[in-house]
């Protein structure tokens, strides 16, 4: 029986190929522009910002599996100390991150250490000098991910801003959280919940994003396939409310810093997953925010691990310090290819170009610092992902600038292995940089284990004229 038009007559052979011609054209045509349309709205980029995305020229995972720089490879320097400090574990630690900071104001550095094994937030005080000691802030914060020293309520004293998973791994849940802990003014603590019930927080920062004088906040939001990115308005009195800015999977990172230059705080986020893209969210100075994609990898397994703000060039404007080597997304977690260090270069006008530093497998947690006082920035990074049946494994190195922003690797330490997190600071008060790291201890092998590790800098590395 032949198909008849509305009309009820016969279809000719020429409407016949309007129709097939009109169901091709929806196919190849009408549905990539409703999914791109789609990606538009989840992404808050413009359809043409969408397609830009799809066919710009950045490491495709074919570049990104092949050897993307040949690496200069130094001898390995032993010119730091490695102490563990902070209580002893009985079990494998899960340090997720920690901060350096004077946390009491008596001029020695502290450490505040997010501990996901036992869902606390800790202070290592460090009193007299060279003396550690490990007391509880807060407890029943599960999995705490992140932790941010500042003086949020402008009283004078350090605050903290916890972001808190919810559970370690991967999980659609609604069991996120954003904490403040007030300060009382002698480090005894009050929880603030700020947001809660919301995708696994990953980080959470403060700043004035609105130009009213008080801290506000910013939080990426990694669930598993559901995530977002927020700003969270400080309406006083312990009273906020979410701005929603983006809402795709996998953000890890926020960083708060004023990256067009015009006296307002931007927020730049990273966001892993099957995305591997940095954002800013260009702030007009009273909370409304513009996305803007700064670089993205077309390899979906990139394995973006964190970012930081550092002026690495010293040109006066903030670059972005960028590792890739998360591998949780493996079973068991293995290093790949395409893991290393590099850095966006801040050309302005919101524009950065990638630059490879080099390979390192399983990179977490790049810091700038000019360690060896030659007047460049050298760069430090610790590696969550390693081969660590292999001693020669490296978990910590130092990326020595040889000039023209050229860098040589240098391992510093085998073990202990499995770190994911590192920050900087002179603990001895010897105008030296030394340095803290955390173990995150949840596949084997278990037989180089620490929980938080203090090395202390000998001075070897100054260079003298």
């Amino acid at each position: 029986m032949a198909k008849h038009s509305i009309d009820g007559k016969k279809p000719t052979k020429g409407f016949k190929n309007i129709i097939i011609i009109s169901i091709v054209l929806f196919l190849f045509i009408g549905i990539p522009l409703l999914f791109l349309k789609y990606q538009s709205k989840q992404s808050g980029m413009s359809v043409k910002e969408v397609v830009e995305r799809k066919v710009r020229i950045t490491d495709s995972k074919e570049e990104a599996s092949a050897e993307l720089t040949k690496d200069s490879i130094g001898a390995k320097i032993d010119f730091v100390n490695p102490m563990p400090i902070g209580n002893k574990f009985t079990d494998k630690p899960q340090v997720s991150n920690l901060a350096a900071a004077d946390l009491d104001g008596d001029k020695l550095m502290d450490v505040i250490v997010c501990d996901s094994k036992n869902n606390t937030i800790s202070w290592i005080r460090q009193y007299p000098l060279g003396t550690f000691t490990e007391s509880v802030l807060a407890d029943n914060l599960i999995a705490p991910a992140h932790v941010e020293v500042r003086d949020f309520d402008h009283d004078g004293d350090n605050d903290l801003m916890i972001a808190v998973l919810g559970m370690l791994f991967p999980n659609n849940d609604k069991i996120g959280s954003v904490v403040v802990l007030e300060n009382g003014g002698k480090q005894n603590f009050k929880k603030h919940i700020v947001a809660e019930k919301i995708a696994r927080v990953s980080d959470a920062r403060a700043g004035d994003l609105d130009g009213d004088g008080d801290m506000d906040l910013a939080a990426a939001q990694f669930g598993y396939d559901d995530g977002e990115t927020r700003w969270i308005e400080n309406l006083g009195n312990w009273k906020f409310q979410s701005h929603s800015l983006q809402n795709i999977s996998g953000p890890i990172n926020v960083e708060l810093a004023d990256v067009d230059e015009d006296g307002d705080l931007d927020i730049l986020s990273l966001v892993s997953q099957e995305w591997e893209e940095i954002y800013c969210f260009v702030n007009d100075g009273k909370g409304k925010f513009q996305p803007k994609l700064l670089w993205g990898s077309n390899n979906e397994d990139f394995g973006s691990s964190g970012i930081d703000v550092s002026d690495v060039n010293m040109d006066g404007k903030l670059d972005i310090l960028y590792t890739n080597g998360d591998a949780f997304d493996y079973v068991p977690p293995m290093p790949r290819p395409w893991h290393g260090v590099q850095w966006l270069e801040n050309k302005g006008n919101l524009t950065f170009e990638l630059h490879r530093i080099c390979n390192f497998a399983g990179a977490f947690s790049a810091r700038a610092v000019d360690i060896d006082h030659d007047n460049d920035m050298d760069i430090f990074a610790v590696s969550g992902f390693n081969l660590w049946d292999k001693p020669e494994s490296e978990s910590l190195i130092w990326l020595e600038n040889v000039g023209e922003m050229q860098f040589k690797k240098h391992p510093v330490a085998y073990s202990p292995t499995h770190l994911l997190t590192l920050e900087l600071a002179d603990f001895n008060n010897d105008g030296q940089t030394d340095m803290v790291t955390g173990g995150m201890h949840v596949y084997p092998p278990f037989d180089r284990m620490a929980r938080v590790t203090l090395w202390t800098n000998n001075g070897t590395l100054v260079k003298t004229k």
